[in-house]
C-alpha cells in the first residue's frame, strides 16, 4: 500500500524568494567577469570569453538541490510493508560544494534505516543524498539533514548515516593534505541507543571497504 507523506518542516524546503533564473545567471556572469579582471586576467580573450556563461551554468547544476521539492520526490514511493530488519544502501557517490571556499568535497554516503511498517523506494535514498549534496554545504550538516529527513518521512525505528569525503579546500589549498579524509555520522533511534544495531551497521560498511 502506498503512503502519502505530509509536508516536512520548512528546513527541508527549497530556498524561498529565489531571484528570476535569467537575472541570477546574468548577475553570476557579471561577478565572474569581475573576478577574472581582479586577478589580472583579460575576460575578453578567446579562452575566457564564455567562461562567465559556463560558470553560471555550472553553479546552476551544482546547486540544483535547492530546486528539489522533497515531498514530490518521495510521495509516490513510500510503501506499507511488514518488514523490520535493517535496510542499507552503501557506497552512494556524491559531489558537493564547501560553503566556505566554494570548492568541491566528494565521497560516499552509507544510509540505513530500521523500518516500522513503512519502506521507501530504493532509488529515493541516493536521490535524498543528492538533494542535500547539490547545495552549498558543510559535511556535518549534510549528514544530519539526510538522517533527519528519513526519520521524519518514514518514522522508522532508527536511521544511520555515515559520510566519507575528500575536501579540496584542504587538499589543494591551506594545509594541502590531499590524502586526508573526513568521516561524519548521524545516528537516530536504535542506531544510537542499541550497540548491536550500531555494530551491525558499521560492520556492513567495513565489509564494503575491504
Amino acid at each position: 500500500m502506498k503512503t502519502t507523506v505530509m509536508s516536512p518542516k520548512d528546513s527541508h524546503a527549497s530556498h524561498k524568494n529565489e531571484p528570476d533564473n535569467h537575472e541570477a545567471n546574468s548577475l553570476v556572469q557579471r561577478a565572474v567577469r569581475q573576478i577574472l579582471s581582479n586577478i589580472g586576467e583579460d575576460a575578453n580573450r578567446s579562452g575566457l570569453r564564455r567562461t562567465p556563461e559556463r560558470v553560471a551554468a555550472m553553479y546552476n547544476e551544482l546547486t540544483r538541490g535547492y530546486q528539489v521539492d522533497p515531498i514530490a520526490m518521495v510521495n509516490d514511493a513510500i510503501f506499507e510493508i511488514s518488514y523490520d530488519e535493517m535496510v542499507l544502501v552503501c557506497e552512494i557517490d556524491f559531489y558537493s560544494l564547501c560553503e566556505h571556499h566554494l570548492l568541491p568535497f566528494f565521497g560516499k554516503a552509507h544510509v540505513a534505516y530500521l523500518p516500522r511498517g513503512r519502506v521507501i523506494g530504493l532509488s529515493k535514498i541516493p536521490r535524498i543524498v543528492e538533494m542535500y549534496a547539490r547545495r552549498l554545504q558543510v559535511q556535518e550538516r549534510m549528514t544530519v539533514q539526510i538522517a533527519d529527513f528519513l526519520q521524519e518521512v518514514l518514522d522508522p525505528q532508527g536511521v544511520g548515516v555515515v559520510v566519507e569525503a575528500t575536501h579540496m579546500c584542504m587538499a589543494m589549498r591551506g594545509v594541502e593534505k590531499p590524502n586526508s579524509r573526513m568521516i561524519t555520522t548521524a545516528l537516530k533511534g536504535r542506531f544510537k541507543s542499541d550497540p548491536r544495531t550500531r555494530s551491525e551497521f558499521l560492520a556492513h560498511i567495513d565489509r564494503q571497504r575491504s
